[in-house]
């Protein structure tokens, strides 16, 4: 596992311990980050990310890397993600790491305008954690939701898919944030 682009191309991370976490793969990763180039332009100065069931931490380390202003990786289990941080003592004041079910409402005093989202295939808990995640994000909030090739995800309101693509055994959902 490794950075893609920007300021840290070609780090290396940490890979998880836990067999339960399963990154999303490199190419994935640069795929994705085109298309929010794509859809938000190519300064990501201004944007903060949410990075939930974050596991590793790599999707938001790779948006630091790639310029975004401010990262908070969620996880229920932040120890691998932690090995990952650690890594990037440059910028330990732009990522914030939050241990919480991603299910439940987080209290955070902040808003953001990416979601990043990679629940644990066929555990039902990408529904929930968009509505427990709703008040976080900007109204135009762009996500970026992975579940699995076969696995059937229906946004709840105040979603609007926009785009859908599929990367292996991955599927992600492009959607906005309606209200």
């Amino acid at each position: 596992m490794r950075i893609i682009g920007g300021k840290y191309r070609g780090k290396k991370l940490i890979s998880p311990m836990s067999e339960k976490i399963r990154p999303t793969s490199d190419k994935a990763r640069e795929a994705l980050f085109n298309i929010l180039r794509s859809r938000l332009g190519s300064d990501f100065g201004g944007l903060k990310l949410i990075d939930v069931f974050a596991g590793s931490g790599a999707f938001g380390l790779e948006a630091i890397s790639q310029g975004f202003a401010e990262v908070v990786l969620v996880d229920i289990d932040p120890t691998d993600l932690q090995k990952n941080v650690a890594l990037f003592a440059n910028e330990k004041n732009k990522i914030g790491i939050v241990k919480a079910d991603a299910t439940k409402k987080l209290l955070l005093d902040k808003k953001f305008d990416v979601l990043f989202m990679d629940a644990p295939y066929h555990k039902n808990l990408t529904e929930k954690a968009l509505i427990a995640l709703k008040d976080l994000l900007n109204k135009q909030a762009l996500c970026l939701i992975e579940v699995c090739h076969d696995e059937i995800c229906n946004l709840p309101d105040g979603y609007e898919t926009v785009d859908e693509r599929k990367y292996g055994q991955a599927k992600v959902l492009i959607a906005k944030v309606t209200c």
